[in-house]
C-alpha cells in the first residue's frame, strides 16, 4: 500500500467517524470562542469551560475586556495554566481589536495572528471551528495521532501542519476536529484504547510523540 492510498483510507475513516465533530470548548459567539481558544493553550478544554462562565459574565464583550483591570482578569482565570501571561494577552488582544478593527474580531488568519497572544494554531482553531475554514491546526493530540499513523515524521507542530495539509488537501477542518477527539479519547498518550480504534490496522507505533 502506498502512502497516498493509506492517507485516503485514514481520511475516509476519520470523516466517517468525525465528519460533524465540533470543539468541546463552550462558547456562544466569536469573541467567546477566541478567548476560550487562547485560554486552552497547554490547558484542558474541561478546565477552560470551568473558567469562562465567570469571565464572560464579568466581561461579556470585547470592549469591556479591553477596559479590564489586569488583576481582575488574573483572578478569574488563575486556575488556568500560565494565567499571568494569558491575562495580559487577553486584554492586549481586546484592546487591539477595539483600536485597529473597530471592535470586530477579524476573520482571516493573518489578521488574527496580528493579535497579541494569537499564534497560528490559535488562529487556525478559531477559523476551523467558527467558519469551517480549510485549515489544519496541530496540537499535542493531532501531533501524536499523525505520527502514530505514520503520516509524518516532522519534529515540530508547524512542519507537521504543513505535511498534513499537503497530504489531505481538503476537509481539513473536520480532520482536525477528528484527530483531536480521537487523540483525546482513544489514541491517548500513555494508555491508548486500541480495542476501540478504527485505524488500528494502519497504526505504526504506540510511542508517545511530542513536538520539539
Amino acid at each position: 500500500m502506498t502512502k497516498a492510498q493509506k492517507t485516503q483510507i485514514i481520511k475516509r475513516k476519520f470523516l466517517m467517524h468525525y465528519g460533524d465533530a465540533k470543539t468541546e470548548l463552550q462558547y456562544s459567539n466569536l469573541y467567546e470562542l477566541l478567548v476560550a481558544v487562547m485560554l486552552s493553550a497547554q490547558c484542558t478544554d474541561k478546565r477552560v469551560n470551568l473558567i469562562t462562565p465567570a469571565l464572560f459574565e464579568a466581561f461579556p464583550s470585547i470592549h469591556l475586556l479591553a477596559q479590564a483591570n489586569l488583576s481582575d482578569v488574573k483572578a478569574l482565570i488563575k486556575s488556568c495554566s500560565f494565567f499571568n501571561n494569558k491575562a495580559t494577552h487577553l486584554i492586549a488582544m481586546a484592546q487591539k481589536v477595539v483600536q485597529e478593527f473597530q471592535g470586530i474580531i477579524p476573520s482571516t488568519q493573518q489578521e488574527l495572528k496580528s493579535l497579541p497572544g494569537v499564534g497560528q494554531k490559535t488562529a487556525n482553531v478559531v477559523l476551523i471551528e467558527y467558519f469551517g475554514a480549510n485549515f489544519m491546526a496541530v496540537d499535542t493530540h493531532v501531533f501524536r495521532v499523525s505520527h502514530r499513523l505514520g503520516l509524518t515524521q516532522a519534529k515540530t507542530a508547524q512542519k507537521t501542519e504543513e505535511e498534513l495539509v499537503k497530504l489531505f488537501q481538503d476537509n481539513l477542518h473536520a480532520l482536525h476536529q477528528g484527530f483531536v477527539l480521537f487523540g483525546r479519547y482513544i489514541c491517548k498518550a500513555v494508555t491508548p484504547n486500541c480495542k476501540d480504534c478504527f485505524v488500528s490496522d494502519l497504526c505504526k507505533t504506540k510511542k508517545n510523540f511530542k513536538p520539539q
